[in-house]
């Protein structure tokens, strides 16, 4: 049977997240894995070039960034009980992109990710973050739908 040694979650702390973190985590408790925990904070649109009255998008960066830490520590305090062999990682940009990289540069052995399940004209849309980092990886893949 395959091993898997590091474990790469990625969240947008959204109920169906929830579903595949119980699956992460029951994973890495039964290979003995480090689980890294991922939230990928969209690009905001850049409208510096556009007339926006009392804006800093720089303290607006720092609010959300801090906002999402806010949210994966307390997510990590509630949902990963006595599990202590995790890290997190808060990162801005495109979230199939962020994700793809993060599990290269940390060479993990399977992605944990959940899925909304959208079909017909909200996936022609919308697209699915999953079904990109299927793909598109180089290791193993999970993906979770709500039920």
């Amino acid at each position: 049977m395959r091993s898997f040694s590091k474990i790469l979650f990625a969240t947008d702390f959204s109920e169906y997240s929830d579903e595949a973190l119980d699956c992460a985590l029951s994973l890495a408790r039964s290979f003995g894995a480090r689980l890294v925990l991922l939230h990928v904070i969209n690009e905001p649109v850049d409208l510096r070039g556009f007339y926006v009255p009392h804006i800093s998008f720089e303290n607006l960066e720092k609010e959300i960034e801090s906002g999402a830490e806010k949210m994966m520590e307390s997510y990590c305090r509630t949902r990963l009980g006595d599990y202590t062999d995790y890290e997190t990682s808060i990162v801005a940009g495109i979230p199939y992109e962020e994700i793809l990289k993060k599990a290269e540069d940390d060479e993990v052995s399977l992605i944990v990710i959940g899925t909304h399940g959208r079909s017909g004209i909200d996936h022609l849309l919308f697209g699915s973050t999953a079904e990109r980092v299927v793909k598109k990886a180089t290791c193993p893949v999970m993906t979770v739908r709500h039920p």
